[in-house]
């Protein structure tokens, strides 16, 4: 009997191919239906918050409020004649802040204020969605549209009563573009610094080379040309020189606040309503206004020698440098208003951005920074201009947060860009 041959062994049944998530559809945002969820959760808060601000501004008798009917609204005024307010010593802006002043103008049928309200809160827009397209795809993230969106409304109506949202909207705009259109970039910082003088901040961290080139030759051209029509258009272009000159230490500055503790201590001076601010007039001020603006030199010095000494640069540095350059110029000048905070939530938004960023914490610590702001102002800003420990205490705090926040984010600057790097050996004695 002849064995029959064993049957072969089944071949194996081939693995399942892995399931394939079908691509997904591009998002359409016309349709609200298709935006992610964190967007849509973004987007509620971001309405809610402002929904508060404009309430709170909307009834005309809040300071912020006030300051646009009577101030921005009177400058309004004076130069639709043809010229800028030269005899008015409050104004203290460069030629380019002429713009938002005319821009209510555009809708004649709201009132000024109705009108300022409406384009700042566009402005706001603007900065918000930016950020958020900004914070999408690798090595990104959404913290900064998050941040601004949360932190604004800290300051109540504030920023809707001033013009330094549009301001905070130029220079933001032109960070986030420099690193794919310089030029544009270039040219939206230099309308911002004739506008609000700052956002010429923002070019200190461009990178060495071509970027710098352009950026830099855009801001400045840009800024000419605005300069150049608008002496064609008003006299008194460069008036605000003069008013700007004559500033001396407003209460809620970093030199006031030792003036108030002064105060306390018997010191004789006082408060008074002077070049458009409350100031502190009296025995030595002029010392201290002195040494504010020695103080200011000493941080443009700091940061031209981080410019020469940086030798790394990541995409999140030209957002740090920027962060850290309005800090330090913000805590030494001799007035730190309330709406500086406005420039500060914007730069600091920016870097959130980036996932690599080295002002993360110090992004943070300005959330506390606004809200002891909002505590100082408007809350205690009457009792300061009397006097009192209590108020004393609350602008000691603000202003020792943000001293704090400005070295701390000069610190991480410097040791993320500038500092020498260890030595392979040293990192292996060290490990």
């Amino acid at each position: 009997m002849v064995a029959q041959a064993p049957a072969p062994a089944p071949a194996p049944a081939p693995a399942p191919a892995p399931a394939r998530r079908p691509p997904g559809r591009p998002v359409r945002w016309t349709r609200p239906a298709d935006w992610p969820r964190e967007v849509l959760a973004l987007a509620a808060y971001w309405v809610a918050g402002r929904v508060l601000m404009v309430g709170l501004i909307r009834s005309g008798r809040t300071e912020p409020a006030i300051e646009v009917h009577r101030t921005y609204h009177g400058w309004y005024q004076v130069l639709r004649t043809g010229t800028f307010p030269v005899g008015d010593v409050t104004w203290q802006y460069p030629p380019g802040a002429a713009l938002p002043m005319l821009a209510p103008g555009l809708l004649p049928f709201l009132t000024y204020l109705q009108s300022f309200v409406l384009l700042a809160l566009l402005a706001d827009a603007a900065v918000q969605a930016a950020l958020l397209a900004a914070g999408r795809g690798p090595g990104r993230s959404t913290w900064g549209a998050w941040g601004w969106a949360l932190a604004l409304p800290l300051l109540l109506g504030l920023p809707y009563g001033r013009y330094d949202l549009s301001a905070t909207a130029l220079a933001v705009g032109a960070l986030l573009l420099f690193p794919a259109r310089p030029r544009l970039g270039g040219a939206l910082a230099g309308i911002g610094a004739m506008v609000k003088v700052w956002p010429a901040l923002t070019l200190l961290g461009t990178p060495r080379g071509r970027t710098t080139r352009q950026t830099w030759t855009a801001a400045v051209l840009c800024a000419l040309a605005l300069l150049l029509v608008l002496a064609a258009c008003f006299d008194h272009t460069l008036g605000f020189l003069h008013a700007q000159g004559g500033r001396g230490v407003e209460i809620e500055s970093l030199g006031g606040s030792a003036l108030q503790v002064a105060r306390q201590l018997g010191w004789p001076g006082r408060v008074e309503q002077h070049y458009g601010s409350f100031e502190f007039l009296g025995p030595h001020v002029h010392l201290v206004a002195r040494l504010s603006l020695l103080l200011t030199a000493a941080a443009f010095g700091w940061l031209l020698l981080w410019r020469v000494r940086a030798r790394r640069w990541t995409a999140a540095t030209p957002y740090d440098a920027a962060l850290t350059a309005v800090l330090l110029f913000t805590v030494t000048s001799r007035v730190i208003s309330p709406q500086y905070l406005v420039w500060l939530i914007g730069l600091a938004a920016v870097c959130l951005t980036v996932e690599d960023t080295t002002q993360r914490p110090v992004a943070l610590l300005l959330l506390p920074v606004v809200g002891v702001t909002t505590v100082d102002y408007p809350l205690f800003f009457d009792s300061m201009q009397a006097g009192g420990w209590w108020p004393t205490a609350v602008i000691l705090l603000r202003n020792g947060l943000l001293l704090a926040a400005s070295l701390w984010s000069a610190a991480r600057l410097w040791r993320a860009t500038a500092s020498p790097r260890p030595s392979a050996a040293a990192d292996a004695l060290a490990a």
